[in-house]
């Protein structure tokens, strides 16, 4: 069982630690981040989204309250009815066990029932299927594709456009 929380500074351990190869780095990052992560800029990011009225960075406890995940909710639109997260990450030592798509569906659920959104949004890079199967297994669904829209050395990734609607 998980539980999510606001993100705190003592939580960035954590997230340097899970993100310890470029590669990994960037479908993480998108380039948003400099690559390594440092303590620093994660407290840039945590002060930058305490000013932003539309975004809120979370993370994922375990039954014993340490941290195993993290996403971020941004560009909350009430006009709209929609939310988007992003910079989803689950601690690489305990992926694949259901905690990704635990946590995803956690922050749908915050979506829906407090933030009274209809519609949740993602993106992820088509050279990671385990997020996006993880995805799809939450109720997302690719609403289109983007081809060769980001560098990585000599690779050229897509990226799908994802949702899910109340």
């Amino acid at each position: 069982m998980l539980r999510l929380r606001p993100f705190k500074m003592r939580d960035a351990a954590y997230l340097v630690n899970w993100l310890k190869d470029e590669r990994s780095f960037k479908m993480w990052s998108a380039d948003k981040f400099d690559y390594p992560l440092s303590v620093e800029q994660l407290k840039n990011y945590k002060e930058k989204y305490e000013e932003d009225e539309f975004g809120w960075i979370f993370v994922a406890l375990d039954d014993k309250g340490i941290p195993v995940g993290h996403f971020l909710m941004r560009m909350a639109d009430y006009e709209k009815n929609s939310v988007h997260l992003g910079f989803i990450i689950v601690d690489p030592n305990i992926r694949g066990k259901g905690y990704g798509v635990e946590m995803v569906s956690l922050g749908v659920k915050y979506a829906f029932e407090i933030l009274k959104v209809k519609r949740v949004t993602l993106g992820v890079f088509d050279v990671n299927p385990v997020a996006e199967a993880c995805y799809k297994k939450v109720g997302f669904i690719t609403e289109t594709y983007h081809k060769d829209i980001f560098t990585y050395g000599d690779e050229k990734w897509g990226i799908f456009s994802m949702a899910i609607c109340r």
